[in-house]
């Protein structure tokens, strides 16, 4: 593995650094207390082109690498972590799109999700089916014209703020997983609305949203792959999301860890600071050798993905340790911090409340290590 970045990749980051650190990072604590949609941290974002960066250039992308998109995202989560994954639920709208869509789909739909004008979402999570993907129940049906979508979307990131959605709808129950379908559907399409609006743990700014479909029209040519394609479409999205998820978690983890060891350096208890006694720098070794090896699969199951190479497992071994790794860094960073990281004054109770988002979406961490698991027997 090479992870040398080239000069356009440091010129990127620079940017992005400096973006993250003085517009978005001093935005987060009222962006998470107000919980509303960070629009202005969005059009930043767009403004310098970065939700194109792994679109090819003739769809108006900056046609990069996945691991340049993960430097970047890692960079955007450690300032905000609602921002990150507004910012990775693109991906997985656009992912779909550039690996299974027609030349017709990649031209109409690409552009104005690589240039931030419109926002991306994709649906396969109902009330019967999330983990269990080959249940969904939401129905797509073939008529004259297309077809037509019956059914109901949950917690769906990017909710009503997105304007292209894929959505994942069953043309034949009987058929199980092999039944799905992977659609494009627009939003103000006729029988498209929204529904209820989740409150959660942490991330209240991050829209997500129940989809409801009756009787939406979909044309034809808005099918992605064929009709025997969406469970390969949906299963490869999920890989690809791992990444983007993990990454999101490796930022709290590293904003975490930088809250604790800068705390650690000033909180003086019977005449030292706490970073002098063995009990914290165990604490502190163990978080940043945790970070660093989340960063390293991650980086890893990038570079694979980017090599056109099996880059599955390690986006869930990425995804599985990057997760619970911000969950125990969290935890930990509030524990040094004591009484005062139990406080809404300091962002650490906040990112605790975060991190655990991340070890159930996109595949819990139970549904994670079955994954590994699968994987691995499978090697000779």
């Amino acid at each position: 593995m090479d992870f040398d970045l080239t000069e356009e990749q440091k010129m990127i980051l620079e940017l992005v650094d400096e973006v993250s650190e003085k517009e978005i990072e001093p935005l987060a604590d009222e962006v998470a207390e107000k919980g509303e949609f960070p629009r202005g941290n969005i059009e930043r974002l767009a403004s310098l082109d970065l939700f194109g960066i792994t679109i090819p250039k003739k769809y108006a992308g900056l046609e990069m690498d996945y691991l340049t998109w993960a430097l970047v995202a890692e960079r955007i989560s450690r300032a905000c972590a609602t921002t990150g994954l507004i910012f990775g639920a693109n991906l997985l709208c656009t992912f779909p799109l550039l690996n299974f869509g027609s030349e017709e789909q990649k031209s109409t739909f690409l552009p104005p999700l690589a240039k931030g004008t419109s926002l991306g979402a994709f649906a396969l999570t109902e009330p019967e089916a999330g983990s269990d993907a080959g249940n969904v129940q939401t129905s797509a049906k073939k008529d004259a014209d297309g077809y037509i979508l019956n059914g109901n979307k949950i917690f769906i990131t990017n909710g009503e703020v997105a304007d292209i959605y894929i959505i994942i709808a069953n043309l034949d129950r009987k058929r199980g997983a092999r039944g799905l379908a992977a659609f494009i559907l627009k939003k103000g399409t006729t029988g498209f609305s929204f529904g209820q609006h989740f409150r959660k743990m942490g991330l209240e700014a991050l829209p997500n949203v129940e989809l409801i479909l009756k009787d939406c029209p979909v044309p034809e040519n808005n099918l992605i792959g064929g009709e025997k394609k969406g469970f390969k479409i949906a299963m490869e999205t999920f890989a690809a999301g791992r990444i983007g998820v993990g990454i999101g978690a490796l930022g709290i983890a590293e904003a975490a860890f930088k809250k604790a060891r800068d705390y650690s350096k000033e909180r003086v208890q019977f005449g030292r600071t706490i970073s002098s006694f063995q009990a914290v720098q165990h604490i502190l070794a163990d978080m940043a050798t945790k970070i660093e090896a989340s960063r390293q699969f991650l980086y890893k199951a990038a570079w694979l993905l980017d090599k056109g190479m099996p880059f599955e497992k390690y986006a869930s071994m990425g995804k599985l340790y990057a997760s619970e790794t911000a969950m125990w860094v969290t935890t930990k960073a509030v524990q040094i911090l004591g009484g005062y990281g139990y406080m809404k004054d300091y962002p650490v109770e906040r990112y605790m409340r975060e991190a655990k988002l991340f070890e159930i979406i996109e595949g819990t961490s139970e549904i994670q290590r079955g994954i590994i698991a699968n994987l691995i027997l499978k090697e000779t």
